[in-house]
């Protein structure tokens, strides 16, 4: 089974959808250049809106420790994801569980990424954009990702309900996670604000390839 994470929530509303779908992950971002940015005030909210069973992700990118801790301290996380370039030893000093982001372009040896990485609970594979960090709603050749990667693979960068199947059939992932295809107006209008339709209609098209691939 495909897990789902859905990303960059900001509101109330969205979280509870997200809950409703039957998502796995939420994701809350504290990178501050990011329009999806929420404060840890905001964050605590959003944590405490959300019903039992839903895993709530933190993204970084190249924090302060001391950041972290504050977030931790403030928010439930029950994992981190790391966008920046932060070294193994830096993403796992917190007591959680840890995701990498990792950028993929072509000429990456995502082999040798992993194996540095090995303390990572899985790579969340994003599309390689000069000067962002993720959430650009851009894909990248899936083809760039080898078979036998030694941790699990978490599928991102411009996936919606129209192609996620083909991913999904394509990637074996073992999670796929979306923010800008589930925004009520496309990546450009609506940064953070999340559609409930296209929430659920992204978690059918993942339950109906599972279904068919499973057959």
């Amino acid at each position: 089974m495909t897990r789902t994470k859905i990303c960059g929530i900001t509101r109330a509303q969205d979280a509870l959808a997200v809950a409703a779908s039957g998502a796995d992950a939420l994701g809350l971002v504290f990178y501050d250049k990011s329009p999806r940015h929420v404060s840890a005030q905001l964050a605590a909210q959003l944590a405490a809106a959300l019903p039992p069973f839903v895993t709530l992700a933190g993204l970084f990118v190249n924090p302060r420790a001391d950041e972290v801790r504050e977030a931790l301290r403030r928010v439930p996380l029950d994992v981190l994801q790391f966008h920046g370039e932060e070294e193994p030893e830096f993403c796992a000093q917190f007591g959680r569980p840890y995701l990498k982001a990792v950028r993929v372009k072509a000429g990456m040896d995502l082999l040798q990424c992993a194996s540095h990485y090995r303390s990572a609970q899985g790579l969340l594979f994003d599309a390689f954009v000069e000067g962002s960090h993720g959430g650009t709603g851009t894909s990248f050749d899936w083809a760039l990702i080898p078979h036998g990667l030694p941790l699990p693979v978490i599928l991102s960068g411009g996936l919606h309900s129209g192609n996620v199947a083909e991913a999904i059939r394509r990637v074996r992932p073992y999670a796929v996670d979306v923010s800008s295809g589930v925004e009520a107006g496309g990546a450009e209008t609506a940064k953070g604000i999340k559609d409930a339709a296209k929430i659920a209609s992204f978690i059918n098209e993942v339950k109906n390839i599972d279904l068919q691939l499973s057959r």
